[in-house]
């Protein structure tokens, strides 16, 4: 079992050791498994093209977005302006550092607690620590990068390999700050707010870009890659490679949640309002989007 010299396990060469049981501390308790059904009713969350570009369509742009985010908190978006060219780019250069660099490489790069910057894993307490018996760990890898602001960007500590890499991050972060912030004036203009409310509500822009690797598990039913959460600050920006997995919590209209499959859409962005978003609406509203 290769680990690294703190003696965090990583769940890929966990995955690639030929084990056909999940270690306990990644199964989740029977309330928390995932649960498998054929849906019996449309499951695509919104899709919103952005091409409002067209001053004759923006109106109807936010009506979409306000009823997206009434009715969902989550929506995808199409003609978002980030090129598809870029979107590849980054989906290749960071399955390329999870599956073509060896585990020594990786660990150049290894980050000892879940905020610092670089590759990691979710960690059980270290031995020093009160150890809680109900923690359980995410089947994911991944590799964190602090994009924004620019002082606290630096491509340095992020990999060399493959040799696009470290370029490929820094126009990924500039173009996804701009579509950030095409959308939160979208979604202030549709609260009857100036375009700019949010975005001055929330002050300067902080980002981190995160690329998740998730190996194949011998018991699917049993893990979870990430497990349920709401983001913290005012949007998140996804997108998704062609492997199904990610669910979203819907509000039923008659009362209940149910677990929403997101279908990958390769030239899509998904788009969630995150907490600081949903918080600042309460406050001026008293009620919120869906998130």
């Amino acid at each position: 079992m290769e680990v690294s010299e703190e003696g965090i396990r990583r769940v890929q060469p966990l995955a690639q050791s030929g084990l056909s049981r999940v270690p306990p501390q990644y199964i989740q308790p029977l309330h928390t498994r995932p649960v498998f059904h054929t849906p019996t009713e449309p499951r695509n969350i919104p899709l919103i093209d952005l091409s409002f570009f067209d001053p004759t369509r923006r109106a109807s742009t936010v009506e979409s977005i306000a009823s997206a985010c009434r009715d969902w908190g989550v929506f995808h978006v199409t003609n978002h302006g980030v090129p598809l060219s870029l979107l590849a780019a980054i989906r290749r250069t960071g399955r390329a550092f999870f599956t073509d660099c060896s585990m020594s490489e990786k660990l150049r790069y290894a980050c000892s607690t879940a905020a610092s910057e670089g590759y990691g894993s979710k960690m059980l307490a270290t031995s020093d620590q009160q150890q809680d018996d109900a923690q359980v760990l995410d089947w994911r890898d991944y590799f964190d990068h602090h994009t924004l602001p620019l002082s606290r960007r630096n491509p340095d500590r992020w990999p060399e390999f493959p040799p696009d890499y470290r370029d490929t991050v820094a126009r990924y972060s500039d173009e996804m700050k701009i579509l950030a912030q095409k959308l939160l004036a979208l979604i202030s203009e549709s609260l009857g707010l100036r375009a700019s409310c949010i975005e001055d509500a929330v002050g300067e822009f902080y980002q981190n870009i995160t690329i998740s690797f998730y190996p194949p598990c011998p018991e699917p039913d049993l893990t979870l890659g990430l497990q349920s959460h709401s983001d913290i600050g005012a949007i998140t920006l996804l997108i998704q490679d062609d492997v199904e997995g990610l669910q979203v919590l819907k509000s039923g209209d008659g009362g209940g949640d149910k677990w929403v499959t997101v279908e990958p859409l390769s030239d899509a962005v998904l788009v969630l309002l995150a907490d600081q978003t949903e918080m600042l609406l309460l406050g001026l509203f008293g009620a919120g989007f869906q998130s």
